[in-house]
């Protein structure tokens, strides 16, 4: 059984769709528990698997800790596999609940508390497992489980349609509009690389602080607000490059997602893509908070169309060596055998 009560938009709710559906088509029976989201639970619906939708509110919430017994005492999972701290901390005790190996997976530098009663821990950096393991976690119980990302390619987009040149070079950022994603830094950035566009596409509570940062800088005309997107390949099949600043990534998922779909990328040297990304080989990488670097690597790949392929290349043969569907979902279903 896997278990997510996450928010309706984010990296580890779009991988907890994608792993659930992959492990469905490797033949892996499972039952899934969602917090009620119509767009989640469709889906899921699409792919053949009916969730079971629950309310995971707060403290006053005993229904769904209720439910989720009864389920785990009908379906007699031999393992819950459950999603960041929400979902872990709701499940019941197993003496309750018929017994059951419970593994939790982290997709960040959460509180370690939240886990005490898990049997093993995912993490799906090195960085995040080692983090788990200085914490007191005996190493057989921690394990690294990276994410993969569909590769299906897909058509750029028009970019007239979003009001930007096709002969000028186009930059993408992805993610929340939250300070940790630094994409305040990509604005000062751009500020200094003439010609260049940049498209953020996401929500979050920083979306008019950057536009009136935009404006301030006077780059607004070259900055395209998308929302959150649901069509990233194509969004990636776009764009010269990826930019992914963030001031704290645990994973960077988007540097998967571009090598996957051949994208050049340039990130910020937080923990998740300096421990993926191998400077000058796979994607080029600036000191965090540092909008200059960050502008001179922009320009070296919107100049140098050698660079940016064999960038985009190495990245391509990244993702193929690492972070493919069939390797991960391998990786998962011989972690459950052994646990079990």
């Amino acid at each position: 059984m896997q278990a997510m009560a996450g928010a309706a938009h984010g990296g580890a709710e779009a991988f907890f769709v994608r792993l659930v559906v992959a492990l469905h088509r490797a033949g892996l029976q499972q039952h899934v528990v969602i917090r009620r989201d119509a767009a989640r639970a469709a889906a899921l619906r699409q792919a053949g698997i009916e969730p079971l939708e629950l309310g995971f509110g707060g403290a006053v919430d005993l229904v769904t800790p209720l439910r989720l017994a009864g389920a785990i005492w009908s379906w007699r999972p031999r393992n819950v596999l459950s999603w960041m701290n929400r979902a872990t901390t709701r499940m019941p005790p197993r003496f309750l609940a018929g017994g059951y190996v419970h593994a939790a997976r982290l997709g960040g530098y959460y509180d370690l508390s939240y886990y005490r009663r898990c049997d093993h821990l995912i993490g799906n950096t090195q960085a995040i497992v080692d983090y788990i393991r200085q914490a007191g976690w005996p190493a057989e119980r921690v394990h690294y489980l990276p994410n993969f990302v569909d590769a299906t390619p897909q058509k750029p987009l028009d970019r007239a349609k979003f009001d930007t040149p096709r002969g000028l070079p186009l930059a993408l950022a992805l993610g929340r509009l939250h300070e940790n994603k630094g994409f305040d830094v990509a604005l000062d950035a751009l500020a200094q690389v003439p010609d260049l566009y940049l498209w953020i596409a996401g929500e979050g509570p920083l979306r008019e602080a950057l536009k009136a940062r935009a404006r301030r800088l006077g780059v607004m005309p070259r900055v395209r607000f998308l929302g959150w997107r649901d069509d990233v390949a194509s969004l990636l099949a776009t764009a010269n490059m990826l930019l992914c600043p963030s001031r704290h990534e645990p994973l960077g998922n988007v540097v998967i997602e571009a090598w996957a779909h051949g994208c050049p990328v340039i990130a910020a040297a937080s923990d998740g893509p300096r421990g993926l990304i191998a400077p000058e080989r796979d994607g080029l990488l600036a000191p965090v908070d540092d909008s200059t670097a960050l502008a001179a690597a922009m320009r070296r790949v919107a100049d140098d169309r050698a660079l940016a392929a064999a960038l985009a290349a190495a990245g391509r043969a990244s993702y193929e060596s690492r972070f493919t569907e069939t390797a991960v979902v391998r990786d998962y279903l011989d972690f459950f055998a052994r646990i079990a």
